[in-house]
């Protein structure tokens, strides 16, 4: 709360819980229990020892409410900007806001908008990208991977020894798993001091070599799916992610003799971690004579059983994703490029893709889909269709004691963005970290980055 710099101001010795502080010639007043947020180390820490003397600090006393605020509510309700981030590492506190940006509030769909470009050194485009929860951001290009702290001020690069990056997932600010398709084994790498600190490798029964085609992680564990360089076997190797990253044991493996390739012997090309089931997604797809044919399966690592299994030759997805909030699993049909949904809560070896636009397109062989992108981050749904971005969020419906409960849950369909932001070059990727949402596009040298605002403006167009 600003006070007025007025004589009518309260006497700061009248109440021994208020603090009073002239930040820029304005008068703040708050509490011992609010300055006790912040680290020893910080100035504001200081003030609350005492209140007999009324502190002043030559700062912007508009930034110094919205700090205020934070320490209040642990909610920053204004946008991030290089200002801002300073005023936050001046009090000494900045740590406090890295830290908030985890929490899930601080993220909003309604409100993102395209607030920055990071553009990247050289000719290559993305190739791969991760976030942490925090908003720091990994980028592979080429042969190098360049990385961008939770401000997105800070930018280093390192060159590693891929021609490119096809797989990265971070398993930490300042270190990353990498893998690529066409060179053997995977790599822990330690992007502060550009060294790789593990080189992992699965050897099939021949002995081969192993290539990553997806990465995944959930709290305790690393999962890496590999395919041999002859194409005969495939499998998902866990490692210990908290330890030093031993392998634990290997599920989903398949070896291939002569003919017998089949749906489930495609290997995994996205790897999800289902937190609401504790369950392994992995699924991938594979395009022949016939038209695009897919495997998805749910595994419990713990036993290593395959919990449950769906051969997709139907409008086979393009993407799949899956959401614990939700408790749905969702794709883009390859041939319609219409969004399906499938009900964790009821699944079963029966279970089907429920479409949620227009099933007339199903019979589509113009494949519409094809190379959309699914992501699924809190209760929302993120599509990339085209070089235009969509966000599926969940209705729910009101029922009075008398109707009839619906078998089929209510999806609603936004178009994100400006109109100036709309189109573009087709979407490749959509990462999320803190709140922001971070986008690629094919043949960009550079990310988009979609920032939640607190301002209240709504850049979403309802076409549903």
């Amino acid at each position: 709360m600003k006070a007025s710099s007025s004589s009518g101001l309260l006497n700061p010795k009248a109440d021994s819980s208020i603090i009073t502080i002239n930040v820029g010639g304005q008068l703040f007043q708050t509490t011992h229990e609010t300055l006790k947020q912040c680290p020893p180390n910080s100035i504001l820490s200081t003030f609350s020892n005492s209140n007999s003397v009324v502190p002043f600090i030559d700062r912007d006393p508009h930034f110094f409410s919205i700090i205020l605020s934070f320490l209040r509510t642990n909610y920053l309700n204004s946008p991030i900007s290089q200002t801002l981030i300073s005023e936050f590492q001046f009090y000494g506190i900045h740590h406090l806001l890295i830290n908030s940006l985890s929490n899930p509030s601080q993220f909003n769909p309604y409100t993102l908008h395209k607030s920055s470009l990071l553009p990247l050194n050289g000719r290559d485009s993305p190739s791969a990208i991760s976030a942490t929860s925090s908003g720091s951001l990994h980028v592979a290009h080429g042969s190098k991977i360049t990385s961008f702290d939770w401000s997105l001020t800070t930018k280093s690069t390192i060159l590693t020894e891929f021609v490119a990056v096809d797989s990265l997932l971070a398993v930490s600010p300042d270190v990353v798993a990498a893998g690529a398709t066409d060179f053997s084994g995977l790599q822990i790498l330690d992007l502060d001091n550009g060294i790789v600190k593990e080189s992992l490798n699965w050897e099939n029964s021949t002995r081969s070599n192993s290539n990553v085609q997806a990465l995944g992680s959930s709290n305790e564990y690393l999962f890496a799916s590999y395919e041999s360089s002859r194409r005969n076997s495939n499998a998902i190797v866990v490692y210990d992610l908290l330890g030093d990253f031993r392998p634990v044991f290997e599920i989903a493996r398949n070896e291939i003799y002569g003919a017998e390739f089949d749906c489930g012997t495609i290997p995994a090309t996205k790897l999800s971690w289902v937190s609401s089931q504790n369950l392994l997604l992995a699924s991938g797809s594979h395009s022949g004579p016939t038209g695009v044919i897919g495997s998805i399966k749910l595994w419990d690592i713990r036993s290593g059983d395959l919990v449950w299994e769906m051969k997709d030759t139907v409008d086979c997805f393009a993407d799949v994703a899956v959401s614990s909030s939700l408790s749905a699993m969702f794709k883009v049909g390859v041939n319609s490029g219409e969004m399906f949904y499938i009900d964790l809560r009821k699944l079963g070896l029966e279970s089907e893709w429920v479409c949620l636009g227009n099933n007339a397109k199903l019979v589509s062989a113009k494949k519409e889909g094809l190379g959309c992108k699914v992501e699924c981050h809190g209760n929302n749904v993120f599509v990339g269709k085209s070089g235009e971005l969509e966000l599926w969020s969940e209705i729910v419906l009101n029922k009075s004691s008398g109707e009839t409960l619906l078998n089929e849950r209510v999806f609603n369909r936004n178009l994100m963005g400006k109109t100036k932001d709309m189109g573009g070059n087709k979407i490749t990727s959509l990462k999320f970290g803190g709140n922001k949402m971070f986008v690629t596009r094919k043949d960009q040298q550079l990310i988009e980055v979609w920032q939640s605002s607190a301002t209240g403006f709504d850049p979403f167009k309802n076409i549903a």
